[in-house]
């Protein structure tokens, strides 16, 4: 049994896709130059490498390039799982490592569309995303939620409120409480989520108003309730909250 242990790692140590995923572990660990030649070592080695994609993307001179990249990067991600799993584990899709590189390309090149005013299109490849993976381990419902509430899309909207109920956390209720606002204006009920957004993160509105300046550079990592939360979400969320005439008074109020 060992002996055929052995001789297995050997074969997929020396299969070019194995190969081409080491090489991505050790681009991600990298920086500058570097990583982008891991990345494209890894493509020479698997061109189905969608991760590769994903972090020349990163590199990329234009959000064209960055965008050409991605797309290439979730087509090969298509090729390396198959389209059998598209059908048969929808709704699962994250628990399946291989489907992983194919997620991060896509919800990359969502990101790349909207910044490219491309709206439609990156909500579209949102949506597809969150059906593959109702669970969201890529915590795509937060982005998703103000990208709805900038396209006024509302049914939509409160349809991810409904799926997401027990998710309580600040971003998410601070979406919520400028979508009731919004919509309904000072009701009840825009008080409530609002008075509840504040008691998890109260941070947030002295950032979202501009009394207190986001600081450069940026947090490293986020801490929920913590000022760092405030800062990673005032920097997504600030243009929107201002967009909403009123909205930032009544935030405050």
């Amino acid at each position: 049994m060992e002996n055929e242990l052995a001789a297995i790692a050997r074969r997929t140590d020396s299969e070019p896709r194995y190969r081409a995923e080491d090489l991505i572990y050790e681009a991600w660990e990298a920086a500058g130059p570097r990583r982008v030649v891991l990345a494209r070592k890894a493509l020479a080695l698997w061109p189905d490498c969608a991760d590769g994609y994903v972090l020349l993307a990163q590199a990329a001179a234009s959000l064209e390039e960055a965008r050409e990249l991605l797309e290439r990067g979730v087509v090969a991600g298509e090729r390396a799982v198959g389209r059998r799993v598209f059908v048969e584990d929808a709704g699962d899709f994250w628990l399946i490592f291989e489907t992983r590189p194919y997620m991060r390309a896509r919800a990359a090149l969502a990101a790349t569309l909207w910044r490219l005013g491309r709206r439609e299109e990156a909500v579209e490849h949102q949506r597809e995303l969150l059906r593959l993976n109702p669970r969201d381990n890529q915590m795509l419902r937060y982005r998703h939620a103000h990208w709805l509430l900038e396209l006024e899309v509302y049914d939509e909207l409160e349809d991810l409120f409904v799926v997401y109920a027990e998710d309580r956390l600040p971003g998410f209720v601070y979406a919520q409480a400028l979508a009731a606002f919004r919509c309904r204006g000072d009701d009840a009920g825009a008080r409530r989520l609002r008075a509840e957004a504040r008691e998890l993160n109260p941070h947030i509105p002295a950032y979202l108003t501009g009394r207190k300046k986001l600081p450069v550079p940026r947090p490293a990592y986020t801490v929920f309730g913590e000022e760092s939360e405030a800062v990673d979400y005032a920097a997504g969320g600030g243009e929107l909250w201002a967009s909403v005439p009123g909205a930032l008074d009544w935030l405050e109020s």
